[in-house]
């Protein structure tokens, strides 16, 4: 991942509203959720919701699809996982114990 694309990506995600929108998807997986379902399990205006998405699409975060009348956004897992890989490709000098993503063995 580029340095100016996990730039865009982290300002994309410093807005408390996006943050919560990001992590609720995650939440959703594979099957995404709908405007409607973000809006009422965040508590968040159709119009302040819609111009979140907008920033998080265009971050490369989130994907959206048409489902007949709906609109179904997905979080681009590749684009999370390039994004966490690349803040931590340095950690402990690239020492296996820390590329884990599950490991706890960081001695950092």
């Amino acid at each position: 991942m580029e340095e100016k694309d996990v730039v865009k990506a982290l300002a994309a995600m410093a807005q408390p509203n996006r943050l919560q929108v990001f992590r609720s998807l995650v939440v959703a997986g594979k099957q995404g959720a709908t405007p409607g379902q973000l809006g009422e399990l965040l508590g968040v205006p159709n119009a302040t919701l819609s111009f979140h998405l907008k920033e998080l699409m265009g971050a490369g975060l989130i994907s959206q699809e048409r489902s007949g009348r709906n609109l179904i956004y997905r979080v681009e897992f590749g684009q999370m996982n390039g994004l966490l890989a690349y803040l931590t490709e340095n950690c402990c000098q690239g020492a296996e114990a820390c590329l884990d993503a599950s490991s706890t063995n960081c001695q950092c």
